[in-house]
């Protein structure tokens, strides 16, 4: 007899809970998504715009460069329009550190071994105590230090960690414990098993993610690869998809990572084959168009677009709502796994975006009188 179970459980590792702001990370908290603005921070207009446009795609935590003092000074700004907490992302300049903590940030991505002697880094821990920071270690196989690279010859796992063990002894020295590490790579091997190492090595929570990704194919493959690795083995705490891309595509293919190995549901999940000369309609035109119109959806509901019924009905059995194409311009939909109704090719977009906001705001609703009735 099978040991197949449909939902697999991913069994995470055990990791102290910090706070980035409102979002706890760590812990039996939900995997959080970052991502990081390309704006000039000091141009708060368009920095917020982007920020929003993240917020939108359902992001958690955002990132933002701090290299100058018209950085710092436009966080202020920058905290009190958007939504969602700020990461200030510092190297080397603890003033800055000591700025973005009094602008609100809520977070500081430092390496504290390189922020100068041991009374900068008590005054940087001083203001992030005082603020509500919470601290990232962010240790980068292309910027080790030398040392560790006279020891190693190269970056390896055990540079990586050892680098990271370094790092957050400074801020244990000072009794600071709201920190969260990364030993980012990107080479995928060198990355998987850093983090792997780390993850044995201490009780950090661990933002993961493979530096320097690339593009937004290439860059999503590598990726899901890496990511994919140590999340299906229980490691990562909150993740970044770095691409060169606009933050907001970073954000969804997030969501579609950890929605795959279902650790977090998010919007709308569809289902859709690759299409073939069988298909009853133009599969790969109706879900690009169908991703576009229901991407404001964000309660979970999953939607299966297959273009003959030769794998459909079986797809639409496992899927809320269902289309299986047809012949004569006619289509079956499911409903629940149920055959319920056919569509015309014309109409059968507008009719999808239909029941799926039917069927968002019965979840909406449901869940608000479950909130009313815990209150």
């Amino acid at each position: 007899m099978s040991s197949y179970r449909p939902y697999q459980h991913i069994e995470r590792r055990k990791s102290r809970q910090i706070h980035v702001g409102k979002v706890a990370v760590g812990g039996d908290a939900p995997i959080s998504i970052q991502t990081m603005t390309n704006t000039l921070t000091s141009d708060a207009e368009a920095t917020i715009a982007q920020i929003r446009r993240a917020e939108l795609a359902g992001v958690d935590i955002v990132r933002v460069s701090c290299p100058d003092e018209e950085s710092t000074a436009a966080l202020h700004e920058i905290v009190r329009e958007v939504n969602v907490p700020i990461v200030a992302d510092i190297h080397f300049h603890y003033k800055r550190a000591i700025e973005a903590a009094q602008a609100g940030a809520a977070c500081l991505r430092i390496n504290p071994g390189n922020i100068g002697s041991p009374d900068r880094v008590k005054e940087v821990v001083k203001a992030a105590r005082d603020h509500g920071c919470s601290i990232r270690i962010g240790v980068n196989a292309g910027s080790l230090e030398k040392h560790l690279l006279e020891k190693y010859g190269e970056p390896n796992p055990d540079a990586l960690v050892e680098s990271a063990l370094w790092h957050a002894d400074h801020l244990l020295q000072n009794d600071f414990h709201e920190f969260k590490i990364s030993v980012k790579a990107s080479d995928v091997f060198l990355a998987v098993a850093a983090y792997q190492q780390l993850a044995d090595a201490c009780d950090h929570p661990l933002h993961i993610g493979i530096t320097e990704a690339g593009g937004r194919r290439a860059g999503t493959v590598k990726s899901s690869i890496g990511l994919g690795n140590l999340l299906w083995a229980g490691i990562g705490d909150t993740i970044r998809v770095s691409l060169s891309a606009e933050p907001e595509e970073e954000v969804h293919v997030g969501w579609d990572l950890l929605k795959s190995l279902h650790l977090r549901n998010r919007g709308v999940k569809v289902i859709s084959c690759p299409s073939c000369a069988r298909q009853g309609f133009d599969v790969i035109k109706t879900v690009a168009t169908l991703e576009d119109r229901l991407a404001h959806i964000v309660e979970p509901i999953t939607l299966s677009i297959i273009g003959c019924v030769v794998n459909g009905p079986g797809e639409a059995l496992m899927t809320d709502i269902g289309l299986t194409g047809g012949g004569s311009g006619r289509h079956m939909v499911y409903a629940s796994g149920r055959q319920d109704h056919t569509t015309s090719t014309d109409d059968m977009v507008a009719h999808l975006v239909d029941l799926v906001e039917k069927r968002a705001a019965l979840l909406r609703e449901a869940a608000e009188a479950e909130k009313a009735a815990a209150e």
